[in-house]
């Protein structure tokens, strides 16, 4: 599964490598963000132009992408159909280039029954957010790193939104599930805003490792070495967008983190740093490649203590 998948990830990033940026554009972006901290990079106001649609929240993104598809941001709510207090609300972040949502579903119907509020964002560029003739996500991540950059700061700067939303729900309780993309998504937001725990499945730790040596990256990493563009661009956004280098908000003894044995895409040498680095969090592994079920049924059964 994780030969296909990465397969079909760098046949999509050669089908856009003709969207891999300069190193002019990379340098100009880099010394731009480099005056700012995460507090002013991530900083979200409140959710303008609130709609509901059925079991569906919209409301303008802070973020403007220049893809008019991706400037309403999204996401299903479930609410419990069993009453619980104090109020509890998870928020799943899904994977890179996730096109189907039937599995969350089904998850949320199985908390909603033990008292659990679900929220389901779309992050950027996926599901109904696809700018016409591309894949959900394809556009999330390329060898445009400007737009990665800005796309992972959409994704923040909305999720936390949501999660102002929730309090103002009378939601007491918020718990962050998020898988590999969006567990990135999910460290990062843990550094700017406080919840009560977190399961991070198999996350984005490494930004060098995964966009010049992982198996999903063998044609983006070739890409920006043909631009003269290197890991050391990247660390230079590091103290924005690397989870290692920022300390999260809440208890780390609230953040559980889930490592695959056989994943090369997040390995799980990088997972035990975090640990290391974010002191009291917990370690788990199952035995699966980055993609599979098992992490996912790991972390069902912690929420199940929360």
């Amino acid at each position: 599964m994780d030969t296909i998948m990465c397969l079909m990830m760098n046949w999509v990033q050669w089908k856009l490598r003709h969207h891999a940026t300069t190193q002019d554009l990379l340098e100009a972006y880099l010394e731009e963000s480099s005056a700012l901290d995460r507090s002013q990079f991530f900083e979200a106001g409140p959710m303008e132009e609130i709609s509901f649609f059925e079991d569906e929240i919209q409301w303008k993104s802070p973020s403007l992408s220049g893809h008019p598809e991706n400037h309403r941001a999204r996401a299903l709510f479930f609410p419990a159909t069993k009453k619980c207090s104090p109020s509890k609300t998870l928020i799943i972040l899904h994977a890179l280039m996730s096109a189907g949502n039937q599995g969350y579903r089904k998850i949320a119907a199985r908390l909603n029954a033990q008292g659990w509020n679900v929220l389901f964002p779309y992050l950027p560029f996926h599901y109904a957010r696809t700018p016409a003739g591309h894949a959900s996500g394809a556009l999330t991540i390329t060898a445009d790193l400007v737009r990665n950059g800005e796309t992972l700061r959409q994704s923040v700067r909305e999720v936390r939104q949501l999660i102002h939303w929730s309090r103002a729900q009378d939601s007491e309780k918020i718990v962050i599930l998020g898988t590999s993309y969006g567990a990135w998504v999910a460290a990062l937001l843990l550094s700017v805003e406080p919840v009560e725990a977190a399961i991070l499945l198999q996350p984005i730790v490494d930004i060098g490792y995964t966009t010049f040596e992982s198996p999903i990256a063998l044609v983006m990493g070739q890409l920006l070495r043909r631009r003269g563009i290197t890991a050391a661009h990247l660390d230079r956004h590091a103290h924005l967008t690397a989870p290692l280098a920022a300390q999260p908000l809440c208890d780390p003894k609230n953040i559980s983190i889930i490592g695959a044995t056989y994943d090369a895409v997040s390995p799980p040498r990088y997972l035990r740093q975090l640990c290391e680095t974010w002191r009291g969090s917990s370690y788990y592994e199952v035995k699966q490649g980055h993609f599979g079920f098992l992490a996912m049924e790991q972390a069902l059964k912690l929420i199940e203590h929360y």
